[in-house]
């Protein structure tokens, strides 16, 4: 007769710590704050420039206050562990809606658990619910783990777009020259009625 053994819940049958479940779920106002710390911990200078300078905690906010629909966090232990934040577009005399994901984040520790597949699936779902007909997402031309993701979940036809920058401080500490400061500005004389 065999015994039966209780295995820790925690330990899998490979030996393998289990992660804890994982829930994907609409994102509400108190997830705000975690949600930008990890984009911060995510969307750094280094690792991906152009995402980095525009996260900020107004993005968060505007996609919340404007797309809540299409904003969903990962959560695992009451710990948010991931997020996708998007919207959807409607053109005017056209019969397709768009939707776009526009950030996609998961802690660092999770990924290739699936959490990334997880929000992504739950966001498609959720447009053509909407009646969405293509998905754009878009990332840098050099973010081959991205890339990567992205084309094993069925995405396809890149496309490849270009940023351009201009740093603005050397522009500041130049006076201009055609600026004479020591002049005050002509004052227009009071308009006056139109005889009548």
């Amino acid at each position: 007769m065999k015994e039966k053994v209780e295995k820790d819940s925690r330990v899998a049958a490979n030996g393998k710590k289990k992660r804890p479940p994982v829930t994907i779920r609409q994102m509400e106002i108190d997830d705000l704050p975690e949600v930008f710390h990890l984009g911060e911990e995510l969307f750094t200078a280094d690792r991906v420039p152009n995402l980095y300078r525009t996260w900020d905690p107004y993005e968060v906010v505007s996609f919340y206050l404007s797309d809540s629909d299409y904003c969903f966090v990962a959560e695992t232990n009451d710990q948010i562990v991931g997020f996708a934040l998007g919207t959807t577009i409607s053109k005017p005399r056209s019969a397709w809606k768009y939707a776009h994901l526009v950030w996609l984040g998961v802690r660092d520790d999770l990924r290739r658990s699936h959490v990334a597949e997880r929000l992504l699936e739950h966001f498609k779902e959720t447009v053509v619910e909407e009646g969405a007909r293509i998905l754009f997402v878009d990332s840098e031309a050099d973010n081959e783990t991205a890339l990567a993701f992205f084309k094993k979940m069925g995405f396809g036809n890149p496309k490849e777009h270009i940023y351009l920058s201009l740093n603005l401080k050397e522009k500041r500490k130049k006076p201009r020259s055609d600026v004479n400061l020591s002049k005050k500005r002509p004052v227009a004389p009071p308009a006056t009625s139109p005889p009548g």
